[in-house]
C-alpha cells in the first residue's frame, strides 16, 4: 500500500518533503518504532477521540500516552475513545489501526502534545503496517501550526491521579 491516497495528496499539496520508508509488518506503534529502528519519542502516534461536538485526534510520541482526562479538561470537552469502526469509516484508505497522525487530510482537528516540539526528526504511519512517513520536526510542526498543543500526554506505565 506504502502510503494512503489522502495523505499522499495533502503532503504534496503543503510542499513539504518526506520520505516513505519500508519496515517489516508491525500492529503496534511501539513495534513499529522498534522494527523501524526509529527510537520511541520520535514516532508519533494518532488517538481518535469523540464526544457530543465531534472528534479529535491527538498526537503523542508513542513513548506516551494520552492523558484522556487531562486533554479534556484543557479543551473544555468529555473526549472517550473513538470505537475501531468509527476510525475505520474516517480513514477508508488507510490499513486498520494504522492511521497517520495528521488529521487535517481526513478533515479532523488535531491537537499533538508539546513533547513533539523540538525534534529534529518525526515518523508516523504512512497509513499501512509496512510503511512509516518520515521528516524534519519542523516541517511536522508547519503541517500542525493551526492546531491546538498543550501537555496532555503521561509516559507509559504511569497510572493518572499517582
Amino acid at each position: 500500500m506504502a502510503i494512503a491516497k489522502r495523505l499522499e495528496w495533502y503532503l504534496e499539496e503543503a510542499g513539504i518533503e518526506y520520505e516513505v520508508l519500508p519496515h517489516p509488518h508491525s500492529h503496534y506503534s511501539a513495534q513499529t518504532a522498534r522494527r523501524s529502528r526509529v527510537p520511541l519519542h520520535c514516532l508519533a502516534k494518532p488517538v481518535l477521540l469523540e464526544d457530543e461536538f465531534g472528534y479529535v485526534m491527538a498526537v503523542v510520541p508513542a513513548a506516551r500516552r494520552v492523558d484522556i482526562e487531562r486533554l479534556g479538561q484543557q479543551l473544555h470537552r468529555d473526549l472517550e475513545l473513538a470505537t475501531e469502526a468509527e476510525v475505520d469509516d474516517l480513514f477508508r484508505d488507510c490499513e486498520q489501526g494504522a492511521m497517520p497522525a495528521l488529521g487535517t487530510p481526513y478533515r479532523i482537528p488535531t491537537v499533538y502534545d508539546d513533547s513533539l516540539t523540538g525534534l529534529a526528526d518525526i515518523y508516523f504511519e504512512a497509513g499501512d503496517h509496512d510503511d512509516i512517513v518520515h521528516m524534519s520536526g519542523d516541517a511536522f510542526l508547519e503541517l500542525l501550526s493551526g492546531s491546538l498543543h498543550g501537555r496532555f500526554s503521561m509516559a507509559l506505565g504511569v497510572v493518572p491521579g499517582r
